[in-house]
């Protein structure tokens, strides 16, 4: 009987102990605020700059809408980009029209140039622009070696390491947007 009943204590406690460890634990809420940038305009490694999702969350699976405010459709003309070799560390700035393919001289690169985003702002589904002050500024690139698309994403004028595009030989910065007339 001994024998049973410990037995029995034993099975209950580890099947108590089991149950509370597959408890889900309890989120507590992510406070809503905008992430405030540091002096100098640089952000700690790992941390994202304002605007690019909510702190905690995770990036969605899939395209997100891009959505380009009517205060800001047509009041972009182009922007320009910052190419860098990488071996000699020579720069090149290039003006490049929004929606229009630049080849890199010398080279088998074509960037895409798609939207222009002067404030940009990124929620679970969407991508827009705040305002049309460049608070912010983005652009929306393809990058393809040969027939090949390379890199498709977004550079940053204030934040050239957030994703960046990564290749061998060359560098690609946003410098800024061009206003139209």
């Amino acid at each position: 009987m001994r024998k049973f009943l410990a037995i029995s204590a034993g099975v209950v406690l580890v099947f108590s102990l089991g149950l509370g460890a597959c408890k889900k634990k309890e989120q507590q809420p992510v406070p809503q605020g905008q992430q405030m940038m540091p002096p100098g305009g640089e952000m700690p490694a790992g941390q994202m700059p304002p605007g690019h999702g909510p702190a905690g969350m995770s990036m969605p699976k899939g395209e997100l809408k891009i959505v380009v405010p009517d205060s800001v459709k047509g009041k972009w003309s182009a922007v320009k980009l910052v190419v860098e070799d990488k071996s000699t560390k020579k720069q090149q700035e290039y003006t490049i029209n929004l929606n229009s393919d630049f080849k890199i001289p010398n080279s088998d690169l074509k960037i895409a140039v798609g939207d222009f985003l002067p404030e940009f702002r990124m929620d679970a589904d969407t991508i827009t622009s705040a305002s049309n002050t460049p608070n912010n500024p983005a652009v929306r690139i393809k990058v393809f070696e040969g027939s090949k698309e390379i890199f498709k994403g977004w550079l940053y004028s204030k934040f050239p390491t957030i994703h960046p595009f990564e290749h061998p030989k060359y560098a690609l910065f946003l410098k800024e947007g061009i206003k139209k007339g």
